[in-house]
This record gives C-alpha cells, sequence and structure tokens, in this order.
C-alpha cells in the first residue's frame, strides 16, 4: 500500500478538479433520474478518461517542449491559440460552476434564508481574492497542490463510502416504481464530462514535467493514471448509487432542486445533520477544483501564446488569476437570473464537452507522430483508446449542442391572432437561431434586439 500511494502523483490532481461539486451534484441527479443505467456509462467514461492522462502523461515525457509548443513547431503558433484558447474558455465556464457550488454549499449551512446577490458576490470575492493571494505566495505550488488534493481525494472518498454502505444496509422506505416521465439527458452529459474530462487529461502533460518525470517513469505514469482515475470513478459511482437508493423509484418524485435537497441522501448515516456534512462535501470539492481548474487554463493559454509553461513562470500565474475573475464574473451573472442552484452547475458542466473534441485530436496527433518510434513509440491499444475517446467526443459535444440548446429555449407558449373575418389563428412564435443569446449557467435566454 505505501507504494502504491507512492505511486500516485500528478494524476491525482486530474482526478481532484475533475472530482468537483459539480460532478458530485450531476451524479446525484443521474442516480435520481436514470438509475443503474447511468453505471454503463461512467464505466465507459473512466476507461477513456485513463487512456487519455496515460496518453498526455507519456506525450509530456517523451518531447523536450509542452505541448503547445510542439503544436506551434509542426502546424503553426495560431494552432496552438486555438488550442489554448478553448481550453481557457472550458476552464472558464466549469470555474463557474465551482462559485455557483460554493455559494450552493454555504446557503443551506448559514440558514434557510437566501442570501442577496450582493452578499453571495461579497463571498465570492472575500474566497477567490484567497486563492489568488495563495498563488502569488505559495513557493513551491505544484508539491503543495498534490499533499492538498489527496488529502481531500481521501476524505471525500472515506465520506461516501461510509455513507454507501449505511444506506445499502438499510431497508428502502418505499417500493420503487417505474419511471415513466422523460428522461433529462443533461445530468448524464454533465457526468460524462466531469469525468470524461479531456482537458484535465491534456494537462498531464504540463504536470509531469513540473513533477520531472523521465521516460524511466513512463511505467509509474500507468500506475498514477490507472489508480488516480479509479479512485475518481470510484467516488462517482458510489454517489450515483447512494443517489439511486435513496431516491430513484419514489412515488413522489424527489426534484434535485438545491444543494440541500441532494444532502438528503446523507440522512441514513447522519440524521438531521446531512445538509450540513453534506454542504461541506460540497465545499470541499469546490476547493479541491477550484485553484487547480484555473491553472490548467491559465497554463495551457500561456504555453499557446508562448508566454511560458511553468508555474513559477509569470504569464501562467496572471492567465490564472483572470480564468478566476472569468468564473466568478459569470457565475455572479448567473445568481441575477432566477433557477435552481443545480440546474445551473449541471448546465455549466455539461457546457465543457463542447470543445474538447479539439484537444482529443490534438493528443492523437502528437502520439502519431512518426519521431515517435522504437521504444518511445506510443502503444497502439492507448492510441486506439484514444481515438474512440476523440469520436466518443463528437458525439458528446453534438448531444450537448443540442440538449443545452433545448433547455436553454423552451417552445414559446402559443400567440392567438384575430383576423378580419374574427377567426382566431394560433401560431408558435420561434425566434431565429442568430436571435438567440444565453449566458453560460443561466437559466433563461434573452432576445437580441435589432
Amino acid at each position: 500500500m505505501p507504494k502504491l500511494l507512492q505511486a500516485i502523483g500528478p494524476a491525482i490532481i486530474v482526478a481532484a478538479v475533475v472530482l468537483g461539486p459539480g460532478s458530485i451534484l450531476t451524479s446525484s441527479k443521474v442516480g435520481a433520474t436514470i438509475g443503474l443505467g447511468g453505471i454503463a456509462a461512467l464505466l465507459v467514461a473512466a476507461i477513456l478518461m485513463i487512456a487519455m492522462v496515460a496518453l498526455s502523461a507519456r506525450l509530456g515525457v517523451l518531447y523536450p517542449n509542452s505541448l503547445c509548443d510542439e503544436l506551434a513547431k509542426r502546424l503553426g503558433r495560431p494552432v496552438a491559440i486555438l488550442i489554448g484558447l478553448t481550453l481557457f474558455t472550458l476552464v472558464a465556464l466549469f470555474q463557474s460552476s465551482n462559485n455557483i457550488a460554493l455559494i450552493g454549499g454555504l446557503e443551506p449551512i448559514l440558514g434557510d434564508v437566501p442570501l442577496s446577490v450582493t452578499t453571495k458576490l461579497i463571498v465570492l470575492a472575500a474566497f477567490n481574492g484567497l486563492i489568488i493571494a495563495s498563488l502569488y505566495l505559495l513557493r513551491n505550488l505544484y508539491a503543495s497542490v498534490e499533499r492538498l488534493m489527496k488529502l481531500l481525494m481521501g476524505l471525500m472518498a472515506i465520506a461516501f463510502l461510509i455513507n454507501f454502505a449505511v444506506v445499502f444496509a438499510s431497508p428502502r422506505g418505499f417500493e420503487p416504481v417505474p419511471n415513466t416521465s422523460a428522461i433529462d439527458w443533461l445530468p448524464l452529459l454533465g457526468m460524462i464530462g466531469t469525468t470524461f474530462s479531456v482537458a484535465g487529461a491534456f494537462y498531464q502533460a504540463y504536470l509531469v514535467k513540473e513533477k520531472g518525470w523521465t521516460v524511466k517513469d513512463i511505467p509509474r505514469g500507468l500506475t498514477d493514471s490507472i489508480v488516480s482515475i479509479s479512485m475518481l470513478s470510484l467516488v462517482t459511482m458510489v454517489i450515483l448509487l447512494t443517489s439511486w437508493r435513496v431516491f430513484y423509484g419514489r412515488p413522489e418524485p424527489v426534484e434535485l432542486a438545491s444543494v440541500a435537497d441532494v444532502a438528503r441522501q446523507l440522512e441514513p448515516l447522519f440524521g438531521p445533520s446531512a445538509k450540513v456534512i453534506f454542504c461541506g462535501g460540497i465545499l470541499a470539492g469546490a476547493l479541491s477544483s477550484f485553484l487547480v481548474n484555473a491553472m490548467i487554463g491559465g497554463t495551457v493559454l500561456s504555453d499557446s501564446l508562448g508566454a511560458g509553461a511553468k508555474l513559477q513562470d509569470r504569464w501562467p500565474v496572471h492567465l490564472t488569476t483572470l480564468a478566476l475573475l472569468i468564473g466568478m464574473g459569470v457565475a455572479t451573472a448567473a445568481f441575477a437570473s432566477e433557477g435552481s442552484t443545480v440546474h445551473l452547475i449541471t448546465i455549466a458542466q455539461a457546457l465543457t464537452v463542447l470543445g474538447v473534441p479539439a484537444l482529443a485530436l490534438a493528443l492523437v496527433y502528437l502520439g502519431t507522430r512518426p519521431e515517435l518510434n522504437g521504444a518511445h513509440r506510443v502503444p497502439r491499444l492507448l492510441i486506439g483508446l484514444a481515438i474512440v475517446g476523440f469520436c466518443v467526443s463528437c458525439i458528446l459535444a453534438g448531444l450537448t449542442a443540442r440538449t443545452v440548446w433545448k433547455k436553454l429555449s423552451p417552445p414559446a407558449p402559443p400567440v392567438t391572432h384575430s383576423t378580419s373575418n374574427s377567426e382566431v389563428i394560433t401560431m408558435e412564435m420561434q425566434p431565429p437561431a442568430w436571435l438567440f443569446s444565453a449566458a453560460p449557467g443561466c437559466k433563461g435566454a434573452s432576445w437580441i434586439s435589432l
């Protein structure tokens, strides 16, 4: 066991940033609405994630330069910049869900009265300010982050495993009934997007360079990927199964519209204090994801611009700060609209799937270069799984775009018009696509007046 723990390194940071508050909430919704059917999707996503992380780690070791520098050398700097901007955009969307979850975790603890928008803004500003200060003041940022992620992942795994055992040891308080309502696929897409996070996998190449790994560490990198992502998947599955056991098939379906609703799954173990304990878990998830998520976007964008790829460089830190501020700004805009917190987080999580095909294609491209031959050749199985991951990411992108569009643009109510001969005509008001706009994570949509 000590050797196994020592083998866990950079990939645990990827797992921790992926297992954030959005992953906890989306897996809870999948268990409550889809049930055991979500497990197969989770297992496939986990296998593809292991392959992508292992491939990225191998590329980080084999190539002398960073991934974006290698792309710029082969395809031109504009291609590298496009990759960096894509990843930075995904991070900003993901970061908004971390901010939303932070408030969602605090509100039930502070009382039943919802916080005002002003109070939420103050809390977000204070927390982001603390993270930014740590970013600039910590001397050995990588070592500090790795130790913290191991601790937080261990605590989350223990808490959810104990609760899982208690829930399944207790009899169900109801007879499950078939779910006849239409299935909401958005939480499933969000869960897949957080488990199969190509953005997180892409960053693994940068982490192994921070760690100082060389070619001799390639086997260790595979072990690191398998153990860390398996831990991520195990915790996600435990949350899904617990939610399935407590919520799925209830005669009166439970709408998980708030963190307090989801926290009810902890009641078998913790009783009335379940809400506070679950919200504490949400806050721990936000903490594990907050800084590292922003670091991914800031570091890769800086690298794509040719401004440095090390955590001790100036521009990665500056752009990480920018990612934090954008995430806070998007979350603040989302709070100005009405709607459930879980709904906002779910949409923000699912949107992260939209840009991953480009990142997956970049990893496949770099993994199939002719100069990687002999002992440095990437195994065909790894490349094959990466190609499958690219195809899956394309399918997910299309499904997510369609599902999010439907979520943000519900059918308009019929409008009646009276004609000159007193007949009544019913029409469906359907705006052109280019007139529609909505902020990521917001419930409603707004028309652009021209």
